[in-house]
């Protein structure tokens, strides 16, 4: 179906602007992304001034960039002054260098200095994330007046549910929300039902802590204070929503063996794609040649028995699956801090019992599917032991391996595949060969 837009662009202009008028932001700036670049910064250019800036903070960085280098300068400083801070940052971040030094010619000297200065946190941390645009109040100040203020000021802040008490040094000292106002009498002073017993982070926290805590607590917003214990900015639920997405997709791809992309799969060069791709590619290439040396090993085995061979796809597939199960389980229990570094034997104690009795039911149905095909009772018994084997091993290795990483400071995700498919292979190969070997009598 053609784009809505782009059909009233060319048929009725007039019924275009009416038509954006209606539409939510978010929507006008998925059409807008589906149009061509001449017709993005026309489409752009009709929208509402109110609603201007709230599409452009929605749109991809590649349109945005083709946005500000068409228009001018007063529409820059407009749409950048109408930005919350933290979207103008998101976008400069974003930008070469040759846009950001138009952007910033074209802003106020404060809005440039605030910029300059938001960039300086480093960019997984609380600063580089909060948005300055939240209410402060004073304890002092009584319920009325705080609707007062509220009304006055809350159409250029990013959110008015929460309200932060400050004292004379902008130290933070309380919080109230929109409904403890709502309920309380007029008259009564915002330091008589402030609350105090409040969460809070440092512009130095990692954004993966203040996603835990969002999560863990339901929080709407975050205030942000410096190292004196200043209120500086608040971090909102929907920037929180942007960093679990980031982080969920950085740890799939570090599970998938592949170095983190920031950028969407259809935008990403197939240059960079293979960049990601083949460092783990290359390891689990070269891993290959450990797991030859052990078959070369019992070479003499598979040559009496070279039936031997065909099961060994069998039981590194069940056993590597195995120990993906478990792997993934404790890294997403690492996540959501369900388990802690603590937790090693609790976590330890658990998988052992999960894996001897996957390994027992799979070990069982594997010998009765060896009897009902005629094999020998003593290679269902060798198949079926290994099979065990391979599946105890690897559920334990699996989720001990990120709790392993965790406590030298790396990163559980990497674990994940790459490093423990060469592991198990090679114990699954040597257990079921050294079985062979006793069992079998060769």
């Amino acid at each position: 179906m053609e784009n809505e837009l782009i059909q009233l662009l060319r048929s009725n202009r007039a019924a275009l602007r009416q038509r954006l008028d209606s539409m939510n932001v978010v929507d006008i700036a998925e059409q807008l992304e589906q149009l061509d670049k001449a017709d993005v910064v026309v489409v752009f250019r009709m929208l509402p001034k109110t609603e201007a800036a709230e599409v452009f903070a929605e749109l991809d960085h590649d349109v945005q960039q083709n946005i500000i280098e068409a228009i001018t300068d007063r529409e820059i400083r407009y749409i950048v002054d109408e930005l919350f801070l933290d979207d103008a940052v998101d976008f400069i971040e974003e930008m070469p260098a040759n846009v950001v030094k138009r952007v910033l010619a074209n802003v106020t000297s404060d809005t440039r200095d605030l910029i300059n200065h938001f960039l300086q946190y480093p960019d997984d941390s609380a600063g580089s994330m909060m948005t300055i645009e939240f209410v402060d109040l004073q304890s002092g100040t009584t319920v009325a007046d705080a609707f007062a203020h509220i009304r006055e000021t809350g159409m250029d802040k990013e959110t008015v549910y929460t309200c932060y008490v400050t004292d004379s040094q902008r130290m933070l000292i309380g919080v109230v929300s929109a409904r403890t106002l709502i309920l309380s009498a007029k008259e009564q002073l915002i330091g008589d039902v402030m609350e105090t017993d409040y969460f809070f982070a440092r512009t130095h926290d990692d954004r993966e802590e203040l996603l835990n805590r969002f999560r863990e607590y339901s929080l709407m917003a975050l205030p942000v204070v410096d190292n004196e214990g200043r209120l500086v900015g608040i971090v909102t639920f929907d920037d929180i929503l942007v960093v679990q997405e980031e982080e969920a997709t950085e740890d799939f791809e570090k599970m998938a063996g592949m170095s983190p992309s920031e950028d969407e799969y259809l935008k990403t060069s197939a240059w960079v794609m293979s960049k990601n791709r083949l460092p783990w590619l290359i390891f689990l290439n070269f891993s290959v040649f450990l797991t030859g040396a052990i078959v070369a090993k019992f070479e003499d085995i598979v040559a009496i028995l070279p039936i031997l061979v065909t099961f060994l796809p069998m039981l590194m597939d069940t056993s590597g699956d195995a120990g993906s199960q478990s792997s993934t389980l404790v890294i997403r229990g690492m996540a959501l801090e369900e388990i802690k570094q603590t937790d090693f034997f609790p976590v330890l104690w658990k998988e052992v019992r999960v894996a001897a009795l996957c390994g027992i039911v799979l070990a069982i149905a594997n010998f009765i599917r060896m009897l009902i095909f005629r094999y020998e009772p003593n290679m269902g018994l060798v198949v079926s032991t290994a099979l065990f084997s391979a599946i105890f091993f690897a559920k334990t290795i699996g989720a001990l391996l990120p709790l392993g990483a965790n406590a030298l400071k790396m990163d559980p995700a990497v674990m994940a595949v790459p490093i423990l498919t060469t592991i198990v292979d090679a114990m699954t190969l040597i257990v079921f060969f050294s079985l062979a070997k006793i069992i079998l009598h060769v």
